[in-house]
């Protein structure tokens, strides 16, 4: 085979790959955009909810998380606060047992938030609550919070993911990473619910009914710990909803070197939950559990950035070998873009939108890169650099 007719074979191929990616994704963004009336559901007690918020060297932060948290308008006396203080230091663990909170301090010598949820549900006392709640150490959340949260349960959630959102947007970086998760909170979340299909979980601002939580959490083994739980949700029938006006507000890496150290290990979490579960693909069709057969489909796609890194080098090189053939990666291009501005909220467009989004196609590259760098990710616990101390 000569080099031309490799060319040709191979621009096919990523076309059909790509296409099923952006097909995929436009479904979704559109049917974000159907508008749905709020759920207001009836509250007729007031729960019990366990807070789990595992800290991994997070000593500039945690002790504001937790005193932004206390200021719950839910009663004091039906929440619990943990926090799993793992490699903390001691003035850190000092400070924050002065609050009424729990403090764990496990030493793990390989740290994952699994084994830190594993740990804190060890040391609780079975049905003592009824709802736990996971946030990650740098999360931010309104007054209101557990009330929503109380009331969706009271309604029959037994899982929910709320809508999480940037808190800083002080670098192009974090911009783009805010950019990013609002298109997945549509897309993904939003989208798939007003399709009837599970809210993807992000693993935090995820709240789950405790004994169900109780009984699963110890099947947690990765750094994927949000993609398991979701394989375990849906393998047992269990439709995960998307709180779209509950917001967590999350701290958003600064630094372009962690934004692709964590893509890094999401898309290798990401390729591991896909070898793990597309065996369960035809199996799930015959039993028709759809919730299922599309999550294994998402892990089948591209990741976002890989992909847009993809048409970019695409158009650029069939413009060189046949520019007819690069027209169609060029309107590929444009589809996407046009799914993306769907997603993207009005309050992300400012002075700084244009500079961040102009340094978006380089990025791209750099992680299609990456996609060769997955090896030895699955079990590291990676976790967002805080240059500066956040205080409330």
């Amino acid at each position: 085979m000569d080099l031309s007719s490799l060319i040709f074979y191979l621009d096919i191929l990523l076309f059909v790959i790509v296409s099923g990616t952006v097909l995929y994704l436009l479904v979704f963004a559109i049917a974000a955009l159907v508008g749905k009336a709020e759920r207001r559901p009836h509250v007729r007690k007031n729960n019990r909810i366990l807070v789990l918020i595992p800290a991994y060297k997070e000593d500039f932060v945690i002790e504001s998380t937790v005193r932004s948290f206390l200021r719950q308008s839910y009663p004091s006396t039906q929440f619990d606060v943990v926090v799993i203080a793992d490699h903390c230091k001691v003035e850190t663990v000092e400070k924050l047992s002065q609050y009424p909170i729990t403090v764990l301090t496990p030493d793990f010598e390989e740290s994952l938030k699994a084994k830190s949820l594993n740990y804190a549900m060890e040391y609780i006392a079975p049905r003592k609550y009824d709802v736990v709640v996971i946030l990650d150490a740098d999360n931010t959340v309104a007054p209101h919070f557990l009330e929503v949260i109380n009331s969706y349960y009271e309604s029959g959630c037994m899982a929910m993911q709320a809508h999480r959102v940037a808190k800083n947007r002080n670098t192009e970086t974090a911009l783009l990473d805010a950019i990013f998760e609002e298109i997945n909170n549509s897309i993904f979340r939003t989208g798939h619910v007003r399709l009837g299909f599970s809210s993807a979980l992000v693993g935090s601002g995820m709240a789950f009914d405790f004994e169900w939580f109780r009984q699963n959490v110890g099947k947690l083994i990765s750094a994927g710990e949000d993609k398991e739980l979701e394989i375990l949700l849906m393998k047992q029938g269990i439709f995960v909803d998307f709180l779209d006006n509950l917001y967590v507000y999350d701290e958003k890496t600064q630094k372009e070197k962690t934004f692709h150290r964590q893509r890094r290990r999401w898309m290798a979490a990401q390729v591991n939950s896909l070898i793990s579960n597309v065996p369960k693909l035809i199996p799930a069709l015959v039993q028709r559990n759809y919730d299922l057969v599309d999550k294994i489909i998402q892990w089948m796609l591209l990741p976002r950035i890989p992909m847009i890194g993809i048409i970019l080098v695409m158009s650029v090189v069939m413009l060189a070998v046949d520019w007819t053939s690069a027209i169609k990666w060029w309107c590929m291009f444009l589809v996407v873009l046009g799914t993306f501005a769907m997603c993207v909220p009005d309050d992300l467009v400012n002075e700084d939108f244009d500079r961040a989004i102009k340094r978006a196609p380089l990025m791209a590259v750099k992680m299609l890169l990456n996609v060769f760098r997955l090896r030895g990710l699955k079990k590291k616990f990676l976790h967002t650099e805080h240059s500066i101390t956040t205080t409330n």
